[in-house]
């Protein structure tokens, strides 16, 4: 511990690495800041806003609290797993997708994530720029620009500076979160809330999908976020911290979120910044509600920021074969990034966003088989054994792309469409489903039913043990993920 409290302490503060493999002699950190990055990620408006769309779109309180409990621990198991193999390989995330899809053909979904990832941070951003429009006096878009550089700020400081601020945020997400459930508590009467049941499949099936898909959409980056600790580090404890904070984040503010939809009448939707500020009433504390709403969202803004950069970098890296970032291509990166979601959010604050945010959910359907993918591999086929090396040359192990991978892939998506249930598109089952959308249960269990059985018969050559590079020097992957200070 103490060796690793050293390490830290002699890390810079802005990141010197990007994508490439975290030698052993660099990595720090410890598990609680797991669970406290993602507990502060999931104490923010957006998550109260997606736990209250289950009383919105027609649910109960008591059931559907539980239908949220439900989705939260088996998304928040899914998202856990992906966590626990960033000690392991010591990469993000999306640089493992190589083993199950190439070289090349890893971009495939990271194409696609990044388009998600692009979309939660604008709509992030809107209702940040509320807060902050209402904190500083100005208009929603004057706000929205103070976030964007708040973001860009943060993200070009990297891994570190990311954990201290989930650090800070959590803190102040709780004291919120305290401070507004005891002016719930006092303005209703939350055991009548919770006498009124009328149980459908519907209704509880929706707010599964709801807390289970939040949970699932932190998968392609969640590892990004554990790669520095050290290697010995237990994946069980690893799953377990971050996975805590992440469902015990989540479900709090789904909680806040039910419940302020239950009592507000219907005017929750659409005002959901001001409803909630407005528990506290006005003057100072509703000015500090509305401060920590806006710091709630610069961490998960800033983890959908980082994200996309990681992806980013490993898309071209893997065409290239070799990927230099240097802090100034870091920050050019951000700024194109940030900048990206900034215009959309000015552009749909007011009647676009609806339909964008629609979208980025339909996009969801296109990484639920990778993850599961990915997953039934590293635990069930590989079992960790990973060549990390030849992760970057598309001449090794992997090969540039995979056809088994990315067939599975393909089926993947395919087969969630007649599931799929938003604004941007429909499929011909959901009707018969009571209008819920189910896709991420199909989306999971037969893309990783399928690629079980055909990767115990036709994958490729598996090492006999996790293959890593060699660290003198602290040598970055061969002919492939370099960063440069």
């Amino acid at each position: 511990m103490a060796a690793n409290d050293a390490r830290a302490s002699t890390t810079p503060l802005i990141e010197r690495r990007s994508i490439d493999y975290i030698p052993e002699a660099e990595r720090h950190g410890r598990l609680f800041s797991q669970f406290t990055l993602w507990m502060g990620a999931n104490l923010q408006i957006t998550a109260i806003v997606t736990g209250a769309l289950a009383v919105v779109l027609g649910g109960d309180v008591f059931w559907s609290l539980i239908g949220l409990l439900i989705g939260q621990l088996v998304g928040g198991g899914v998202m856990a797993l992906h966590a626990a193999q960033g000690p392991k390989l010591g990469l993000p995330q999306m640089i493992s997708s190589r083993v199950q899809f190439g070289v090349y053909g890893a971009a495939i979904p990271i194409v696609l994530v990044c388009l998600m990832y692009l979309g939660f941070t604008a709509t992030g951003t809107v209702l940040s720029g509320q807060a902050l429009g209402q904190l500083f006096g100005v208009s929603d878009s004057v706000g929205i620009l103070i976030f964007a550089s708040v973001i860009v700020l943060v993200t070009v400081l990297g891994y570190r500076v990311i954990h201290w601020i989930g650090r800070v945020a959590s803190v102040i997400g709780v004291i919120a979160f305290v401070y507004l459930f005891s002016r719930l508590i006092s303005q209703t009467d939350i055991g009548a809330l919770l006498q009124i049941r009328h149980f459908s499949w519907s209704s509880f099936l929706l707010a599964v999908s709801l807390a289970a898909s939040w949970q699932i959409a932190f998968g392609p980056y969640v590892a990004d976020y554990s790669r520095y600790l050290p290697s010995k580090t237990s994946s069980v404890k690893t799953f377990l911290a971050a996975g805590a904070g992440s469902v015990i984040g989540a479900q709090v503010a789904m909680i806040l979120g039910v419940f302020a939809a239950a009592m507000s009448n219907g005017q929750f939707a659409g005002h959901e910044v001001a409803y909630i500020v407005g528990l506290s009433g006005t003057g100072a504390t509703a000015a500090l509600l509305y401060f920590s709403i806006a710091f709630g969202k610069v961490t998960i803004s800033t983890l959908n920021s980082y994200g996309s950069f990681m992806c980013i970098a490993t898309i071209i890296s893997g065409f290239r074969g070799r990927l230099e970032v240097t802090r100034f291509q870091r920050l050019v990166f951000v700024l194109v990034i940030v900048g990206t979601a900034t215009l959309i959010a000015l552009l749909g604050q007011h009647s676009f966003l609806g339909a964008f945010k629609s979208f980025i959910l339909f996009l969801l359907a296109f990484f639920t088989p990778w993850s599961a993918i990915n997953l039934v591999d590293y635990y069930c086929i590989t079992r960790e054994r990973y060549d990390v090396p030849a992760l970057a040359d598309p001449n090794g192990r992997y090969g540039r792309w995979n056809l088994l991978g990315i067939s599975v892939y393909v089926f993947g998506v395919l087969v969630q469409l007649p599931f799929i249930s938003t604004k941007f598109y429909t499929g011909p089952l959901v009707a018969a489903l009571g209008d819920v959308d189910i896709s991420w249960i199909i989306g999971l269990v037969l893309p990783a039913a399928l690629y079980y059985v055909c990767a115990k018969k036709w994958h490729s050559a598996i090492p006999e043990h996790l293959i890593l590079p060699p660290e003198q020097g602290a040598t970055p992957i061969a002919n492939g993920l370099a960063a440069q200070a």
